[in-house]
């Protein structure tokens, strides 16, 4: 007898008597039995509800705000008095962080201003005084 003809008269018979253990023997509701109780032992807490919270920022800063703004110029009039860099970042504008088009996003200027120019190398080849020559 070959494979598939043997496998043509087992496959049913395996199948009928797969049924007959798990519906007829009890099987079936001894595992849905196992399963219930398992789940009753199971502690499982109630979903909280989700509650909104909003935050209400008053026009008016709060003395601690007003406090530490006073703190913060004291602390860099100071550092710019002992340093003597007072007022070198005047005129400067912070750089754009996060903005920008989506190939910019990733890279190695990724955090530098699109607008910035740069540093200009134009003159590069003529800083060495012909030097750039000889290494052709």
């Amino acid at each position: 007898m070959k494979r598939n003809e043997l496998k043509k008269v087992l496959k049913p018979l395996i199948k009928e008597c797969i049924k007959e253990v798990i519906f007829e023997d009890g099987t079936l509701s001894g595992i849905i039995t196992e399963v219930a109780r398992g789940l009753t032992n199971v502690q499982v807490s109630a979903p909280q509800p989700i509650r909104e919270q909003k935050v209400i920022k008053s026009a008016v800063p709060s003395e601690a705000v007003l406090e530490a703004r006073r703190s913060l110029e004291t602390t860099k009039k100071n550092l710019q008095n002992s340093t003597g860099l007072k007022g070198i970042f005047e005129g400067t504008t912070p750089m754009r962080s996060g903005g920008g088009s989506k190939s910019s996003q990733h890279g190695a200027l990724r955090d530098m201003d699109p607008s910035d120019p740069g540093v200009d190398i134009s003159g590069i080849m003529n800083i060495a005084g012909g030097a750039w020559d000889q290494l052709k």
